[in-house]
Formats: C-alpha cells, sequence, structure tokens
C-alpha cells in the first residue's frame, strides 16, 4: 500500500512509519516538525539524540534498501497545499497523528489552549475535507485516546466505542446504540472528543472509511526497528509536560530523582508498549471498514494499572524513593478503569505487558543518555487552573536556595 503517515516525525509516528515500511509498504511522512519546536520552547530536549528527519530517513534506506519519503506541510494551516498534495500522491491509507499530543502542554496557558484546539481540529477537518474533495477512497486511522472517556469509575468496562442504550418512546423502551459518553479531562483531550464528532459525520455523510483508535499511555523505547542503528532511535519524552508517566518513573529511578506520585497515586490508567502500538496500527490498517459503514473504534490498550502501584514496582525494581506531591491535574483522587479490547485480540495481537526486562531496558536507555536530561525539566508543573496552580510543587528535590533570615 502507499501509505501518508502524517505526524510521522513524532513519538509514536516514527516507529509506526519503520514498521510499516519494514513491512514493504511505500511511505510517506507528511510533518510540520512542530514537536521539534515545542522542545525549542520549552528549553528541553528528548532523552535520546535525535537526527533530522531526513538524516532518519536515509540512514533507514542505508540499512534496509526501503525509501521513506518526507514532506514538510502543515495539516492546520496549509489547506490548498495539503489537498493538492492528497490529489497527487492518492494514497490507499492515511494514518493520523498529527496533533498536539500532551495534555499538561494543552493547560499551560490560554495561549497554548488556543494553539491547541487551532492545530488539532483543524488539522482534522482540513484533512477530512480535503480527502472528500479529491474523491480518494482512502481508509484513515486515526490515533485518538483512552482519555475521551474520561477517568472516572463507572463499574462497567469501557465498551470499543459505542454503547448500547434503551430509550423510552411512546411505544415503549427501544433500543439504539450511541457514542460512548466523553468526559475529556484537559483541553487537548477535548480536541480528540471533538475528532469523534468530525469523523461520524464525514463517515455518515461522505461514506469515508474511518477507523478511530482510543490509545492508552505509551511506554517504552524500541521497536524491531528502531533497534537496527543508533540513529534510528525514537525520541523519549522525560519533561512535566509530555514525558508519560511510566517512562518518567524509570528515568527518574535511574537518575536518583524521586518518583513523583501526584495526589494519591490512585489514578488507574491504560498502558501499551510502543511495539504493540505499532503493531495495533497495522492490524486496524488491514481492518478496513467498508464505505458507509460507521466509524470503526477500538481500544487499543493492553492492561491497567494504578499510578502509585507503578511507582512502588519501579521502587522495588531499583530502590528508588517515592514522593507524593500535589496534583497539577483537575481529576478525581482515585478511579477505576476496566476496559474493552476485544477486537484487537480477536485479530492476533499478543500483548506485551509490564516485564523487568523490558522496564530495565528502559533503564539502562536512561542511564545512557543520562547526561541530556535537565533536572529542572522534571517536574510536572502545568497546572489545570490558577487556584491548583497555586499549590504546585516546582522543587521536589529540594535543592532550591532558602532563606535564613
Amino acid at each position: 500500500m502507499r501509505i501518508a503517515v502524517l505526524g510521522g516525525d513524532g513519538f509514536v509516528g516514527w516507529p509506526t512509519a519503520l514498521h510499516l515500511s519494514n513491512l514493504g509498504h511505500e511511505i510517506h511522512i507528511v510533518d510540520n516538525l512542530s514537536r521539534r519546536w515545542i522542545d525549542t520552547e520549552l528549553g528541553v530536549q528528548s532523552l535520546t539524540p535525535m537526527d533530522s528527519i531526513q538524516e532518519r530517513c536515509r540512514i533507514w534506506q542505508q540499512e534496509t534498501g526501503r525509501k521513506i519519503h518526507f514532506h514538510l506541510l502543515n495539516l492546520a494551516t496549509e489547506y490548498e497545499r495539503l489537498k493538492q498534495w492528497l490529489a497527487d500522491l492518492r494514497p490507499d491509507a492515511v494514518i493520523h497523528f498529527a496533533e498536539q499530543r500532551a495534555a499538561p502542554y494543552s493547560m499551560k496557558t490560554d495561549r497554548h489552549k488556543v494553539y491547541t484546539v487551532n492545530n488539532n481540529t483543524n488539522a482534522t477537518h482540513n484533512l477530512l475535507a480535503a480527502l472528500v474533495e479529491t474523491g480518494i477512497d482512502a481508509h484513515l486511522v486515526h490515533l485518538g485516546t483512552m482519555g475521551v472517556y474520561g477517568y472516572s469509575s463507572v463499574g462497567a468496562p469501557i465498551p470499543e466505542g459505542y454503547l448500547d442504550i434503551e430509550i423510552d418512546t411512546p411505544s415503549g423502551k427501544k433500543g439504539q446504540q450511541i457514542l460512548y459518553p466523553t468526559k475529556p479531562g484537559s483541553v487537548y483531550h477535548m480536541t480528540k472528543s471533538l475528532d469523534q464528532i468530525l469523523f461520524q459525520f464525514y463517515a455518515q455523510n461522505d461514506g469515508l472509511r474511518i477507523t478511530d483508535l482510543h490509545q492508552g499511555i505509551v511506554w517504552g523505547t524500541h521497536t524491531d526497528q528502531t533497534r537496527r542503528h543508533e540513529q534510528l532511535i525514537n525520541r523519549f519524552d522525560y519533561d512535566g509536560d509530555y514525558g508519560t508517566v511510566l517512562n518518567r518513573f524509570l528515568i527518574q529511578a535511574a537518575i536518583g530523582y524521586p518518583l513523583t506520585v501526584h495526589g494519591t497515586g490512585g489514578q488507574t490508567r491504560a498502558f501499551i508498549h510502543i511495539q504493540d502500538s505499532v503493531r495495533c496500527i497495522e492490524l486496524a490498517l488491514n481492518d478496513a471498514p467498508e464505505a458507509g459503514e460507521r466509524v470503526r473504534i477500538f481500544n487499543q490498550m493492553t492492561e491497567t494499572h494504578r499510578v502509585r502501584d507503578l511507582a512502588e514496582l519501579i521502587g522495588k525494581l531499583t530502590g528508588a524513593e517515592v514522593a507524593y506531591l500535589p496534583n497539577p491535574r483537575k481529576e478525581a483522587e482515585e478511579n477505576d478503569l476496566i476496559v474493552k479490547n476485544d477486537q484487537f485480540l480477536a485479530l492476533g495481537l499478543q500483548p506485551i505487558t509490564l516485564a523487568d526486562g523490558l522496564l530495565t531496558e528502559v533503564v539502562e536507555v536512561a542511564k545512557k543518555y543520562a547526561h541530556r536530561i535537565d533536572r529542572s525539566r522534571v517536574p510536572a508543573v502545568s497546572a489545570w487552573t490558577k487556584d491548583i496552580a497555586k499549590r504546585v510543587e516546582h522543587d521536589p528535590e529540594g535543592k532550591r536556595l532558602r532563606s535564613v533570615s
């Protein structure tokens, strides 16, 4: 297949592009490189050293003989260019990662909120409109998030996208399926909820073939393809805005930093290893809906864990101390999370679950590149409200100079 990977320079986009190229597909990465500019804005860098996207693609071709094409394009602001590019390329499938992906970053300031909505929502809608206008019958696979469901305890498994309900009518109760109600916990999660509505409309109105993957938190470093050469290594975020919780714990353990648990640590989250993430995208690509079908929704996760349980696990594995800090997020202190992921299991996914070997691998990567870590960027300090911001802990290590007068 000829596949366009939108946002293919990112944390999940890059290993996905390599994985699909390795399977023999013709891969075209489209990216505006905004994630690299955000690193500059935040004054932080990936733990792992990253070459330019052009150099990464060159190394991949050198190692495998397979070419990955790169196109510099901003989906959110360059609609006419996007439409012409699609008309020229005519891909068989489009994988959409091209959205600002961090909840904390989306809540930093009003400017970050506006940027996240403009970037994410416009990128998605521009893509959908361009697919309709060009008449391209491409399977669109979108990387969404489990966070659209919110993190509250409902006491029942969260289904894959659709909820069976009964409504009262004059002639009695009638069954119906609706989109599972969203309860986004950040502006970022809100944009993913808006994506769902856009997908439903364009599927029913224009017959677009769409799969929406509600993904859990990704952890891990390598896939089979990124191991092939040091310059193919994936980006690895550790800072308080972009670092995912399990990866952050493992990095903190590697550099002797307290494992920062916010609030009670009773938040339950869904997780998936990076290797499983790219495998799920492959499986979804091969199970495309027909034109006229409703949006196909998968829960892309393999296991759930409480944050404090993860911290205790990493603490026992590495000897790291656990620090309980005020929570910068506005969320329930405790929640359960029961999630169905039957569709991927039925398609043949054999999940990678938390194992000492893989956890140790991440710690070893963190130790190798520990000299690149700026400890001042480790704390999570982006607060959900101005009131919460007043109690955020900026100095978990207690190293700030203090007055003695």
